[in-house]
């Protein structure tokens, strides 16, 4: 079993940074894949990106790639993602991801485990 709580959501203006992060706990944090997705109301979740168990590998969805940085904390069992220049288009609720199949990189349809959200608003 894996628990992940999220944390660092919050309104910001078009333009603006937001660093969200993840605390997972249950397992040997550096053996798993970790990741984020969102989903925006109305929308299916989609992977926004993904990073390998010890950091070495990480994926980006097309649309945050050279905005968005995930990094991980193997000492710490967190993972962040730092969002630069947010856009209204990336309002959506953001949920951490596991995956204890893999140690490259999260599926595209996301991995076994959950956190419960965090919401992300950019006004425009």
């Amino acid at each position: 079993q894996v628990q992940l709580v999220e944390s660092g959501g919050g309104l910001v203006q078009a333009g603006g940074s937001l660093r969200l992060s993840c605390a997972a706990s249950g397992r040997t944090f550096s053996s798993y894949a970790m990741g984020w997705f969102r989903q925006a109301p109305g929308k299916e979740r989609e992977f926004v990106a993904s990073i390998s168990r010890i950091g070495t590998y990480t994926a980006y969805a097309d649309s945050v790639k050279g905005r968005f940085t995930i990094v991980r904390d193997n000492a710490e069992n967190t993972i962040s993602l730092q969002m630069f220049n947010l856009k209204p288009e990336d309002t959506a609720v953001y949920y951490c991801t596991a995956d204890t199949r893999s140690t490259t990189r999260i599926p595209d349809n996301g991995g076994d485990y959950w956190g419960q959200g965090t919401q992300v608003t950019v006004s425009s």
